[in-house]
């Protein structure tokens, strides 16, 4: 990716990110960086991996449960500092991506955010990915990957400050048990994948959105079938079907091969166990 294109997306998400606080339209987003409306969705949406407007709306929504965790401000006031015109308005949106009404989860006193600022790569390669450019994870990737972790946390719901220190035990766990993989592009942690043996299943698997067109993904389920887990069915969780929340992590996985199976609710957020079929090895005459 070009610097010119990840400076116009800094300078982007600079300016949604000063501008939190009202009605944030691509219109003016587009005029303030001097960009077509037209050009810089599209220019976004490829290098985030989400439309502008979802972006804001994530992002919005984040301040607006700091604000009701951390705050006492009452829930209409929050509602116009996060760019709501109306109470109303404003509990339907945090509804369809908390999973309950602002009053209810200012009651809980669990703050986890929807969507964390993207931070950028200036220099990204053209990405000529292969399987043997996937490795165990060390000990001194944890840095990157706890990185890498939030800057795709729109994929794991209810991943709350609470969450993230076990995250983190489990993760050094994963890494002394080889049960971590990682993909770089130079210093650039740009993929990771945690797994269990038994049951066969994957905890965690993250690809920078700027990488996220390459086929990373697939790559990293080669290698786990291919090398780890050959000849098992393998599960993982995800979004249930319609959650608004989801920026498409299991429509991903359905292309991939998983199919759909039991609904979970972990962390009090509702979920879907997926799983994916073993392999048929192929015959000698293929």
């Amino acid at each position: 990716m070009e610097d010119k294109t990840v400076t116009i997306m800094e300078a982007v998400i600079d300016y949604i990110e000063n501008h939190l606080d009202g009605k944030l339209e691509l219109e003016a987003v587009a005029e303030a960086v001097h960009y077509s409306k037209y050009h810089l969705h599209r220019l976004f949406t490829d290098t985030v991996g989400m439309t502008i407007h979802d972006y804001v709306q994530r992002r919005q929504l984040t301040e607006a449960a700091k604000l009701l965790i951390f705050s006492d401000r009452p829930i209409i006031e929050i509602a116009f500092i996060c760019g709501y015109e109306s109470q109303q308005a404003f509990t339907s949106a945090f509804k369809a991506m908390y999973k309950s009404p602002p009053a209810e989860y200012r009651d809980s006193r669990s703050f986890y955010p929807l969507q964390l600022r993207f931070v950028l790569h200036r220099k990204t390669a053209a990405g000529d990915f292969k399987k043997e450019h996937i490795s165990m994870a060390e000990d001194s990737d944890i840095p990157a990957w706890m990185n890498l972790m939030r800057l795709v946390i729109d994929g794991y719901p209810e991943m709350n400050e609470a969450n993230e220190a076990d995250y983190l035990e489990k993760l050094k766990e994963s890494i002394s048990g080889k049960q971590a993989l990682v993909l770089k592009d130079g210093d650039i942690l740009i993929g990771a994948m945690a797994f269990t043996y038994v049951p066969a299943s994957i905890e965690f698997l993250g690809v920078h959105p700027q990488y996220r067109k390459c086929g990373i993904q697939k790559l990293f389920l080669d290698v786990l079938l291919e090398q780890y887990l050959p000849g098992q069915e393998i599960s993982t969780t995800t979004y249930r079907k319609l959650d608004k929340a989801d920026t498409g992590h299991r429509d991903l996985l359905l292309q991939l091969g998983f199919a759909e199976r039991e609904l979970l609710t972990e962390f009090g957020y509702p979920t879907q166990r997926l799983v994916l079929p073993p392999r048929q090895e192929k015959s000698s005459h293929e």
